[in-house]
């Protein structure tokens, strides 16, 4: 995954493009970078599955 990548996903989800994106183990690493460092951070619910990989939805009231 390449950071124009990880953007785009975070971007769709945020605008309710698509209702959940998953992010595979080998590439969270460079996923979350872009992730922590957006100002809506904390509207991202980040669920592990099996195997680690990541399933993300996105929340309208921010998670404490």
């Amino acid at each position: 995954m390449d950071e124009q990548t990880a953007i785009n996903m975070l971007n769709e989800l945020s605008e309710g493009k698509v209702t959940e994106i998953k992010v595979k183990k080998e590439d969270f690493l460079t996923f979350r970078p872009f992730l922590v460092n957006r100002p809506d951070f904390k509207h991202f619910r980040g669920i592990a599955g099996r195997g680690g990989d990541f399933t993300y939805t996105y929340l309208e009231i921010p998670r404490s």
